[in-house]
């Protein structure tokens, strides 16, 4: 019976390393296409923008966490007001990664390590980024569904993304006594005028 047990705790740490790697190698193709982009000079800033932008719309898990950040606003508003806050939040998602893109000098990175959390079914992935004067530590937190994997939030040194976008855009809500159709125009405005210092 022992045995049995020891077995059995044997095939799932296997089991969760396989898809820990697999993950992993999902998302390292994922990000050297962002990066390889960034390192062509002659690409337009707007080609580089509209590539990472393709890259947050399709790997990353857009609509749950724009709901998680839209908070109490989320209930009251219109299926309509939904559908296009969803899109405006991925917009914005993409401009604050390309924002943070534009000071990348050809910094290495390595993907160090991945572990499946068996109890959330989500991989931690955790990635080094070196520069000359030290490096950052990030972890990518990653869940499969239907086959296909998304990234679920973004921890840059330990601090999530998704949990400081749903503070940052509280206190924006707030402004608008959590009206999700008001807030669309602000963040409207805020995505245009982001665009703009992007492709220029």
């Amino acid at each position: 019976m022992h045995r049995i047990k020891i077995l059995f705790v044997f095939l799932i740490l296997i089991s969760s390393s396989v898809k820990a790697n697999e993950a992993k190698d999902w998302l390292n193709k994922e990000i050297d296409i962002i990066i390889s982009a960034y390192q062509n000079n002659n690409l337009p800033n707007e080609n580089k923008f509209l590539m990472v932008e393709n890259t947050i719309n399709n790997n990353f898990a857009g609509t749950g966490i724009a709901k998680f950040v839209a908070g109490k606003s989320w209930n009251d508003a219109s299926k309509e007001v939904k559908k296009e806050y969803i899109k405006l939040f991925k917009r914005h998602l993409a401009l604050n990664i390309s924002s943070m893109m534009q000071g990348y000098s050809n910094q290495e990175y390595q993907l160090t390590n991945s572990s499946y959390d068996e109890k959330n079914k989500v991989t931690l992935i955790n990635m080094e980024i070196f520069s000359d004067t030290g490096s950052i530590q990030v972890t990518w937190r990653v869940k499969k569904s239907k086959d296909r994997y998304f990234v679920i939030d973004l921890l840059v040194a330990d601090i999530s993304l998704v949990v400081t976008k749903r503070s940052e855009f509280n206190s924006m809500l707030k402004t608008v006594d959590y009206n999700l159709s008001e807030f669309n125009k602000k963040l409207l405005s805020q995505n245009e005028s982001s665009y703009q210092k992007i492709i220029n």
